[in-house]
């Protein structure tokens, strides 16, 4: 079946949360084995990625050279780390198919996805991006035209618009490659932001971050992907998260996701949007969702691992 797999930014890195070029490359190359074996096994795969450590990098580079140069524009952050990631994992798996002798082609795409200029994350900007500064240094960086908030005794963070992903505006281009036989690598951090003010006018960039996972959704079922594989940094979802009583997820409906999801079992933090993309995929036709660790993958794909998110629990089909 053709299957959608959303590496995570973070799980990109190394253990210990370092980003260090080797860090990334050692870390892609180690997903890549899987994906090879999953490409070499007949699976269709169409690949996306987080890029929040690797923006975080950009966002440093912006605050220290501030006075020197013009930070650049966050969709323009995410433009870089999209190519320089697409790059990297490209010529990954192309290593790795090559060591088995498999003759297929690898492409990346940077990819935008549109987003309503109405959106209230607009006006009321929450996402944090980027590392927390001292109050003068902060200010340097507002005197630019960004948003940033007081945290208290650890400084000033900024927080920006993570508006609802819409569209995927290069499906085209993504759906022709993987038609025409290609693992396409596309959307990476959610796609670039962007906005149409009327339905006539061209689209153009913003300040803002888009929910990569909700993104893979809307990228997934627009390349007629039956299965999308969450990659993360942790083998299941939990119940009671960090608890004794904690209890791995390990197959279940989408009523019963819903449910985790609104008595807040996954509070605010990263497990949440990934629960939410889930239970999207399945309900808009996909045959099954998949959480699971990046070193996990392979036996995500062929359902032996991970929290598996389903249309029915088990009961539910017994039932029926």
């Amino acid at each position: 079946m053709r299957t959608l797999i959303a590496l995570g930014g973070n799980a990109m890195t190394a253990p210990d949360g370092r980003a260090r070029p080797e860090d990334q490359i050692a870390a892609v190359g180690q997903a890549m084995e899987a994906v090879a074996d999953l490409v070499a096994g007949g699976v269709e795969v169409v690949l996306t990625h987080g890029n929040g450590p690797q923006v975080g990098n950009l966002l440093v580079k912006n605050e220290l050279a501030a006075h020197v140069v013009p930070p650049v524009p966050l969709d323009w952050c995410g433009a870089q780390t999209q190519g320089t990631l697409g790059f990297v994992i490209v010529s990954a798996l192309e290593a790795a198919l090559a060591a088995r002798g498999v003759a297929k082609p690898v492409a990346a795409v940077v990819t935008r996805t549109l987003v309503d200029p109405g959106d209230p994350g607009f006006a009321r900007p929450t996402k944090p991006v980027g590392r927390f500064l001292p109050a003068d240094q902060a200010a340097a960086m507002v005197a630019h035209g960004q948003v940033w908030e007081d945290r208290g005794e650890r400084g000033w963070r900024r927080v920006v618009a993570s508006p609802e992903p819409l569209e995927v505006l290069d499906t085209p281009a993504v759906t022709a490659l993987a038609d025409a036989g290609f693992v396409v690598v596309a959307c990476g951090g959610g796609g670039i932001p962007m906005v149409r003010e009327t339905p006539s006018s061209a689209v153009r960039g913003v300040e803002a971050v888009v929910d990569k996972d909700l993104s893979a959704v809307l990228l997934a079922r627009a390349v007629g992907a039956e299965q999308l594989v969450i990659a993360t940094d942790v083998d299941h979802m939990f119940l009671h998260f960090g608890r004794a009583d904690a209890r791995a997820l390990r197959r279940l409906g989408v009523a019963e996701l819903r449910g985790h999801l609104a008595a807040g079992e996954f509070g605010g933090g990263s497990m949440a949007p990934k629960a939410e993309a889930a239970c999207r995929f399945v309900e808009r036709g996909g045959r099954r969702a998949v959480i699971t660790a990046l070193g996990r993958i392979r036996e995500a794909v062929l359902g032996e691992a991970g929290t598996v998110v389903e249309r029915y629990s088990e009961k539910e089909n017994d039932r029926a």
